[in-house]
């Protein structure tokens, strides 16, 4: 059985990740310091806790479970924090994750997945993202991960560090089974916030610029079911596992929706209405970001299951009443 290291597994996507990894015949370690993830996440594998800018305990996780690869989610992602802290990301993200590289190269472990993001291209509006499109982050968490993905093809040149590098944008709904979910705090994503909303366990959601240069004024997001996602971090590991080259692949359904059109959604799926207010637009929120995904298909295979909005809000709202690692 090969052994994957998993930072960030304590956290939404990364525990996703480690049920889908140990599914495949796989050991997820979660390597997580758990500032934004739970300890109640980590139900597939062992538990490391520990802080990516550590490099003597990430020496001694790499010299006790001997990992194969190291999948790579751990991160601060939040665009408002971004702006008005960008030393933080780039102290958190990019030396944090250098710290890890090095840490892996060091103990031989030369296969690595890293989760990026379409932020990275920053404002291409009316366009569909591919891996080609030029990368113009507008603040520093894509700004963060786009100097990842540098430090990753400098370390493959030097020391063979083979990678493959995803990136997507909104990631939504939770596991069918109820094991793991979406669940942050403080909460800053559409849709958890929007249950809560219609939970009445806030008081309504504020929609953040209704003035944009789309159908119904609110910025348009491409949405990848979480369980979708991790399918292809699996796909991307059997990729380097085939010794194939380091690849770069876009995960999206090629189809954006609105802030409008969730909420929208949300009222269809749970029957109740979702109060809300509109506020100033945030400052570094793109217009539209639309994320296709025809490499991912034809190379990897990856094909989107559960992607459709009423099923993302769905296993969201399942998740949202039942499945909380706080009640």
């Amino acid at each position: 059985m090969k052994t994957i290291l998993v930072t960030g597994g304590a956290g939404y996507i990364g525990s996703h990740a480690c049920k889908a990894l140990a599914q495949a015949g796989y050991l997820p370690v979660t390597y997580d310091n758990l500032i934004t993830g739970w300890q109640d996440a980590v139900q597939f594998g062992p538990f490391e806790q520990g802080d990516l800018l550590d490099r003597d305990r990430l020496d001694e996780v790499f010299a006790k479970h001997k990992p194969d690869a190291v999948m790579h989610f751990a991160a601060l992602s939040q665009v408002g924090d971004a702006m008005r802290q960008p030393g933080l990301y780039w102290s958190n993200n990019v030396t944090g994750s250098l710290t890890l590289i090095e840490a892996a190269v060091a103990a031989g472990c030369l296969d690595f997945v890293f989760s990026s993001t379409c932020a990275t291209y920053g404002e291409h509006d009316n366009v569909v993202l591919d891996e080609s499109t030029a990368q113009y982050p507008l603040n520093a968490y894509g700004a963060s991960k786009r100097a990842i993905e540098d430090i990753l093809k400098d370390f493959e040149a030097a020391h063979g560090l083979r990678h493959v590098i995803f990136r997507y944008f909104n990631v939504a709904g939770a596991d069918p089974e109820g094991d793991v979910g979406e669940f942050h705090r403080p909460e800053t994503h559409l849709i958890p916030l929007m249950l809560d909303a219609i939970d009445g366990k806030r008081e309504g959601l504020t929609v953040f610029g209704t003035d944009y240069d789309t159908p119904d004024g609110t910025c348009i997001r491409d949405y990848v079911h979480v369980c979708d996602l991790v399918d292809a971090h699996i796909l991307g590991l059997g990729w380097l596992e085939q010794s194939k080259d380091s690849r770069v692949f876009n995960l999206g359904t090629g189809s954006g929706f609105s802030v409008l059109e969730v909420i929208e959604q949300s009222k269809s799926v749970t029957n109740r209405s979702v109060p809300y207010t509109v506020g100033p637009r945030r400052a570094g929120d793109c217009t539209k970001l639309v994320s296709g995904s025809v490499r991912a298909e034809n190379e990897l295979g990856w094909k989107p299951k559960r992607s459709t909005l009423g099923t993302m809000v769905a296993d969201a709202w399942r998740w949202h009443q039942n499945g909380h690692y706080e009640k």
